[in-house]
């Protein structure tokens, strides 16, 4: 799914709040962490991932890797990104419908 401006600024105010759910450390982004990040977003629509001071990764790497999964990277702070993906359930789409609903 493509944004818009006012998408990622609504998802951006909405991450404020939530605490990282995945950390990425000195092993780097293997497979486990990939699959951890998916089956996150799939639960939750929208995640912060956090990279930790003893990886190796970049954020620009992690948000390269999370975005060829077809997995839409909102914002990067730092060493933080925060991810968002409609929910493949329908009883999981929360914030997807109020992020449709946002069309210019």
């Amino acid at each position: 799914m493509e944004l818009n401006g006012k998408q990622k600024r609504y998802l951006r105010s909405l991450a404020v709040n939530i605490k990282p759910i995945v950390q990425i450390g000195k092993s780097g982004l293997s497979n486990e962490i990939l699959t951890s990040i998916r089956s996150a977003c799939d639960a939750r629509e929208l995640i912060k991932v956090n990279i930790l001071q003893n990886s190796d990764e970049t954020a620009t790497e992690v948000a390269e890797s999370i975005e060829e999964m077809g997995l839409d990277v909102v914002q990067i702070i730092g060493r933080n990104l925060v991810v968002f993906k409609v929910a493949d359930k329908k009883e999981n789409r929360k914030i997807s419908v109020d992020v449709k609903n946002l069309v210019k």
